[in-house]
């Protein structure tokens, strides 16, 4: 149905946030309205079989329906273009919105939780009839429908909001099948389960809510690009063979695909500036053209001519890697002077690092005049990486 209605009111365009714009919209009003009907049919059977796992479960799509409309709002929000106050648009309203629904997933397990503890302190008899099977059976189904749609869109279109919408259907179809065997056991044993499966129900909604506002919240709090976007970047600036090496490298996240990066790229200091300058604009075009972001590349000469500078740069390099296999160096330059020659480099390190920059500057020192002599002193500035 979502493919077909696709067709209908979506229309495949160059602007992928257009696009993406189009499709979390559909996929949201189709949520509220599937789960405005599931949320009629459990009243319906929860107030028939009086069993409190029905009945919150009911409510646990109320309050998807609810989170739908957060994400439509959400989705329109972040479509809008940039504008004075915000010059790098709204996408991250798609993350706002993601976060709030995980709010309301964790509120909602919260309260379910409340209501199954009073179940199985005070438990009442349910009752079973052919109506209740039919609508927990067909519950079951639409969120197993509607958990496969919103995984494909998510995939889609790169929605962190929508992939936690997908696991948020997985978890209400796993707890209305934990509600369909607690009516079913109950009914042909007598045994009151009732509350301890709302519970049981209550911790799976809390785990899907957790797991959702992580997804949500990371972008915001500025997480680490994936690898695989990395590795394109690099592959696309390292295929022009004026460029010796990258690094420094910042991916800043506006929404998807709304990225903006900047790095440096290492050139040979004999190189023709005007040359080299029209070369890192192609870059720049490229990336934007094929990766969809905009790029600030810096330009890093590096002397590549001067076998001197590149023997002491690579014993330099084995020192450094001698301390730790993680660590890498760049910019590297030499000063020499009358009495001593300065070795200024840049050294990449782990967050996890076991030395602060500090220490790690004072173990270079050291170990270069160890093992180069006493004429060399390093000049050293520590990234992360």
């Amino acid at each position: 149905m979502v493919t077909l209605l696709a067709k209908l009111f979506v229309r495949e365009t160059e602007d992928k946030n257009k696009m993406r714009q189009a499709y979390g919209m559909l996929c949201s009003i189709l949520g509220i309205m599937l789960n405005v009907a599931l949320f009629t049919g459990k009243l319906i059977a929860g107030q028939i079989s009086n069993s409190i796992a029905i009945t919150a479960d009911a409510v646990n799509n109320l309050s998807d329906a609810g989170s739908s409309i957060i994400t439509l709002i959400g989705f329109k929000l972040a479509g809008q273009k940039p504008d004075t106050e915000h010059p790098f648009g709204h996408g991250r309203m798609e993350y706002v919105s993601g976060l709030v629904v995980s709010a309301a997933i964790l509120l909602m397990g919260y309260e379910l939780a409340k209501d199954s503890l009073d179940k199985i302190l005070h438990p009442q008899e349910t009752s079973f009839s052919i109506l209740v099977v039919l609508i927990l059976v067909a519950s079951i189904c639409v969120k197993l429908y509607m958990f496969l749609y919103n995984s494909s869109v998510a995939k889609k279109i790169d929605s962190p909001t929508m992939l936690a919408t997908a696991k948020d259907s997985l978890s209400d179809c796993i707890s209305t099948v934990v509600v369909f065997l607690s009516a079913v056991v109950g009914h042909y044993s007598g045994l009151h389960i009732d509350g301890y499966c709302g519970l049981l129900v209550a911790i799976l909604i809390f785990y899907a809510g957790i797991t959702a506002a992580r997804d949500t919240l990371n972008p915001l709090l500025g997480q680490k690009a994936s690898e695989e976007f990395e590795k394109e970047i690099e592959d696309l600036v390292m295929a022009h063979e004026e460029i010796c090496g990258i690094h420094d490298l910042y991916v800043h996240d506006y929404g998807p695909g709304r990225q903006i990066i900047s790095l440096h790229a290492e050139v040979p200091a004999d190189s023709d500036i005007m040359a080299i300058h029209d070369v890192i604009d192609n870059v720049e075009k490229e990336l934007r053209e094929k990766l969809g972001c905009d790029a600030t590349i810096h330009m890093d000469p590096i002397v590549t001519n001067d076998a001197h500078v590149s023997e002491t740069k690579a014993t330099v390099y084995e020192i450094v890697r001698s301390i730790d296999e993680r660590l890498n160096l760049h910019d590297f330059r030499m000063v020499d002077g009358p009495s001593h020659t300065n070795l200024i480099f840049d050294v990449v390190a782990p967050f996890d690092f076991r030395l602060n920059d500090e220490e790690l500057v004072k173990e270079i020192f050291e170990q270069v005049q160890k093992k180069m002599g006493n004429t060399f002193f390093t000049v050293v500035k520590v990234d992360k990486k």
